[in-house]
């Protein structure tokens, strides 16, 4: 017990990549084996975490479970990795979407062994960015989480449709889809990586803590420039990299495609984890290292945040494509999360206003809440697109129509979840967008009012995704024969019973999961 507990960061990080080991030992032919394998390995992180979030501390300050060992000593770097609060929330939110996202993935057929090696290896590298407190360290498990989701959109994603790009090049949607995701990211990683490299060489060191407090003691010129001047290009250099992972407006079109040809899964874990990437380099690495940098940028942080929550609005209402009208709304949602951390930004870490400082632990608090709460919603929401795209062969809304008393256990779950990703009291959505709203009005008014619109069409696009699927008149098509619909089965059922659940128990008693945010968010900014 002793070894675990002092080793249990590494474990949580590690073991799944020790599962995908095992299954690369397994007989390609035994399917079943191999489906059940990763299900049950990818538990384990699961349970650890469970455990970790019960052996926490929130009262404690600094980071907490930390673990450092020598990595790369000949430029300082260690292996050093701890939890907080505001990181012991993203780890539990993506060791539950994994093992559900791998029991989603049980109807995969092709490949199966390099499908789920490669989702085990995605975990791994989405906890290492949640877990890193180096900055080097962060970086490389910052890029790893690129590869997997790479191929699984390259290698399982849809096999429909093509791309006709410059000088009429053809190429299948899905290669296209990949290609841009991997293109866009590593573009944003390019700045990330020179500005951590920087830190690196200043300081001989990129150990996190170390960094916090040397970084923003600096003073005269560095390099010949002015340190004003340096370190607003490494702010930009962080931002653009973390506003590309978010995604904000305007560099957000690579996830319509990304998510419209990426396996049910795969979009499962692309909006419920990785998306919050971006978020979590924003509060981990942008308001502590560049307080003064992001308070003369709020407005510009807030306008983008805005821009992607109305626009994201707009342009989910205007799809008829399934997936990509719930695709659209993670931009719009996200822009929510941006918002909070713009109104904290603006307000600055040492700003004498009481009653401001609270407005920002409040739009923070939404902000990380909202984070989680997204993850469990747009998850659930993909899911449920998967379920009917599977039975149908189409995302069109226009093909669908009165399905309800056809699929009304389907129907049922489907609208939960829909009023869940709206905002509806009671459910968890509605407590993070009103903290991120409250928090924000009396430190950007202006840009939350103008957000209030993107509210209204958030409301507007679920509607009409729910009433073109489940409303109206009965498309007979679906209602005989060969084409008739099938209700939801229990394995697809046993995916959306945890996500169900949380979503309520958020919504109805939010303290279990706030209390911890809150205290991190307080000893953080």
């Amino acid at each position: 017990m002793d070894f675990l507990g002092s080793h249990l960061l590494t474990l949580i990080l590690f073991f799944p990549v020790l599962a995908a080991l095992v299954i690369l030992f397994l007989p390609q032919e035994d399917v079943k084996v191999i489906r059940w394998t990763a299900l049950i390995a990818s538990l384990v992180p699961f349970g650890l975490s469970v455990w970790l979030w019960m052996r926490f501390d929130p009262s404690a300050s600094g980071f907490q479970f930390s673990e450092q060992y020598p990595w790369y000593e000949a430029i300082h770097s260690t292996f050093h990795v701890g939890v907080d609060g505001l990181s012991l929330t993203m780890v539990l939110l993506t060791t539950l979407l994994t093992p559900l996202a791998i029991l989603a993935s049980f109807s995969i057929q092709d490949k199966v062994k390099a499908y789920m090696m490669l989702f085990l290896f995605l975990e791994t590298g989405m906890l290492g960015v949640f877990l890193a407190l180096d900055l080097l360290i962060f970086f490389v498990f910052w890029e790893i989480g690129l590869v997997p989701m790479y191929f699984l959109i390259n290698q399982w994603g849809s096999e429909k449709g093509e791309r006709v790009l410059w000088g009429g090049i053809k190429m299948q949607a899905r290669n296209y889809a990949s290609l841009k995701f991997m293109i866009y990211t590593m573009a944003g990683s390019l700045g990330l990586l020179l500005a951590i490299q920087m830190l690196g060489v200043l300081f001989q060191t990129y150990d996190l803590p170390l960094l916090y407090q040397k970084w923003n003691a600096l003073e005269g010129s560095v390099f010949g420039l002015s340190v004003s001047t340096v370190k607003t290009v490494a702010f930009w250099a962080f931002v653009v990299a973390f506003a590309i992972k978010v995604p904000v407006w305007p560099f957000h079109t690579w996830l319509p495609d990304a998510h419209t040809e990426a396996p049910t899964a795969g979009s499962m874990i692309l909006a419920g984890v990785l998306l919050k990437l971006g978020a979590y380099g924003f509060l981990r690495l942008v308001l502590p290292l560049y307080p003064l940098e992001a308070q003369r940028f709020a407005g510009a942080l807030a306008f983008l945040a805005v821009m992607a929550i109305v626009f994201g609005a707009f342009a989910a209402y205007g799809q008829t494509d399934f997936k990509r009208l719930v695709a659209y709304s993670s931009v719009n949602h996200m822009g929510f999360v941006l918002l909070g951390i713009a109104a904290a930004a603006k307000v600055g870490m040492n700003n004498p206003d009481l009653a401001l400082n609270l407005s920002k632990n409040i739009a923070l608090n939404g902000a990380v809440l909202q984070m989680f709460n997204h993850g469990l919603s747009a998850a659930g929401m993909f899911f449920l697109v998967g379920v009917i795209y599977e039975r149908t062969h189409t995302r069109n809304l226009n093909d669908f129509g009165g399905l309800f008393p056809l699929v009304p256990v389907y129907g049922g779950i489907l609208l939960f979840t829909s009023m869940a990703s709206l905002g509806l009291p009671g459910l968890n959505g509605f407590v993070s967008e009103f903290l991120v709203v409250r928090g924000a009005w009396p430190i950007l008014t202006v840009y939350t009012a103008i957000a209030m619109l993107g509210l209204l069409f958030t409301g507007a696009y679920i509607l009409k995704g729910v009433k073109q699927v489940l409303h109206g008149p009965l498309n007979e098509h679906w209602a005989h024969g060969e084409h008739c619909l099938t209700e939801i089965n229990t394995r697809e059922i046993v995916v959306m019973a945890p996500l169900m659940a949380l979503i309520l128990v958020i919504g109805i008693w939010p303290a279990w999961i706030l209390d911890v945010i809150n205290k991190a968010v307080i000893m953080l900014f």
